[in-house]
């Protein structure tokens, strides 16, 4: 059965192509997605099946029909996995660049959980089927280390952990521009991107607190090399709040300029200390991982002018 989701169009959606509109407030669609319904016959403006892509009037009512969504088969891979550390309850993964890591429509296969599901098949019982032992996440493009739980005791308590901001997680990154001051708090709400809802921003309305605070490591004379510390954990958080005080990360298409500089198309930015309470024994744990490769020969290129 298709579920049927309706918009009126209201004075500032006039004269925008309903592909664009859609994509906009439907989470989750692309307009390439959406411009196939649209071939379907599935998109309605004020009663009438649209035939390519049209503008709607202010009042018009707009209505997609969305066809069920197949459940996702999400199997075992062997992928490599570099551990940092187990035990009989958890796991650190030294995540790298490039590794999604829970499956999504579209892209079911080579994650980081399909990988989990081939190295400890029990994980797949642990907290749900997309995302078994998943505590928290790392970007595709964002390297370092995670905490994954092997049973549900020690996922309860960490993930109670992190929404009490309790675990400690520090990154390393290379912005644009040479900040002059020692560092500083980025303390500014952030929800979805009003225009984009692929993207996240800081919005004054409906954003959700998120606190960030950065340290200057070395200044160039156009980057500069950050730790940067998370106090909330809000999605693409870091990203975020360096755009949002004009030092995007290098290499961030999305955040940043989409003009490659230093010949770097993904974000400089690794997940290099990982730190909390062990969930069953007790105990503080913390964990750092080195620099990439990739970061780091940028840094050297920096250094070396």
């Amino acid at each position: 059965m298709k579920e049927k989701k309706s918009f009126l169009i209201g004075p500032r959606e006039e004269n925008i192509r309903v592909d664009k509109l859609l994509a906009t407030k439907l989470a989750g669609y692309s307009r390439a997605r959406i411009q196939r319904l649209i071939e379907m016959g599935l998109v309605e403006l004020s009663g009438n099946v649209i035939k390519g892509n049209v503008k709607g009037k202010v009042g018009d009512k707009l209505e997609i029909f969305l066809p069920p969504e197949e459940p996702l088969k999400v199997l075992p891979e062997a992928i490599p996995l570099e551990i940092v550390y187990e035990d009989d309850d958890l796991l650190i993964i030294n995540k790298p660049q490039g590794l999604v890591v829970h499956p999504a429509a579209g892209n079911e296969q080579g994650t980081l959980v399909n990988a989990l599901l081939h190295y400890y098949p029990p994980i797949k019982e642990v907290n749900d089927q997309l995302r078994p032992g998943i505590v928290h996440r790392l970007d595709k493009d964002t390297s370092g280390l995670m905490v994954v739980a092997k049973n549900d005791p020690s996922f309860k308590r960490l993930a109670e952990q992190l929404k009490a901001y309790q675990i400690k997680r520090r990154y390393l990154a290379i912005v644009h521009g040479s900040i002059a001051e020692a560092g500083g708090k980025i303390e500014a709400p952030i929800g979805r991107h009003p225009g984009d809802r692929k993207k996240m921003a800081v919005v004054n309305q409906r954003g959700r607190y998120a606190l960030s605070q950065y340290w200057v490591k070395k200044r160039f004379e156009k980057y500069s090399y950050l730790e940067v510390g998370l106090h909330t954990g809000r999605t693409h958080q870091i990203r975020v709040h360096l755009a949002y005080i004009g030092h995007p990360i290098l290499g961030d298409m999305v955040y940043g300029t989409k003009k490659k500089h230093l010949g770097i198309d993904t974000q400089m930015l690794h997940a290099f200390q990982l730190g909390f309470n062990h969930p069953v024994k007790g105990g503080w744990l913390e964990f750092t991982s080195p620099l990439p490769h990739k970061f780091q020969a940028v840094l050297n290129q920096l250094e070396s002018g």
